[in-house]
């Protein structure tokens, strides 16, 4: 699940970073929360866009929706920047890096629609074995691929213990905070 709030390019993206300083710790336990990677892009160091846009992967369904309307957790985001549009997908697989007990310093989301018309099985594979040999890399903390059934659109979502390397498609992100609380479970530990 990512929800992003793409903020004015002269925003002080220092109110986001205080906002996760003080309120990451809150999920830092949250039950049915695989993880939590507290994102953000931010002109100041390069980026195209001012952005918070948090990351989920969900141990179950009645977390999720805890979160988004049965415990005022996402109240806040929607009484500070309005009710954003929040997407989720269908995962797949989800992988430990072997920097897993590293911390999570940057991330990248690389997006790919399916060809119309197309069975997906093959290209669901085949991405699953891209999964397995980018959660084999130097620097990776975890790995994940979900899908978007409405659009047959893929989501290979990485964290890294570093900078992610250049040669890696997709949106760029800063790891501002990891929450953490049912990652054994996640990755079947």
């Amino acid at each position: 699940m990512q929800y992003e709030i793409t903020l004015p390019t002269d925003y002080d993206m220092g109110i986001i970073r205080r906002r996760v300083e003080t309120n990451a710790p809150r999920l830092d336990d949250f039950e049915g929360m695989g993880l939590k990677a507290y994102l953000i892009q931010d002109r100041a160091n390069g980026a195209m866009v001012n952005q918070y846009a948090p990351f989920y992967l969900w141990n179950d369904q009645a977390g999720m929706a805890k979160f988004l309307w049965g415990g005022g957790f996402f109240s806040g985001i929607c009484t500070s920047f309005g009710r954003p549009p929040v997407r989720h997908w269908a995962g797949v697989d989800v992988l430990a890096g072997p920097d897993l007990d590293q911390p999570a310093l940057s991330a990248t989301k690389h997006t790919q629609l399916l060809e119309p018309d197309v069975d997906p099985a093959e290209p669901i594979a085949a991405a699953v074995e891209t999964l397995q040999r980018t959660a084999s890399l130097d620097g990776v903390h975890t790995a994940a691929l979900a899908v978007d059934t409405s659009r047959w659109e893929l989501v290979h979502f990485t964290l890294w213990s570093g900078p992610e390397p250049g040669a890696v498609p997709g949106t760029r992100y800063q790891v501002l905070h990891l929450s953490t609380p049912g990652t054994k479970e996640l990755l079947g530990r």
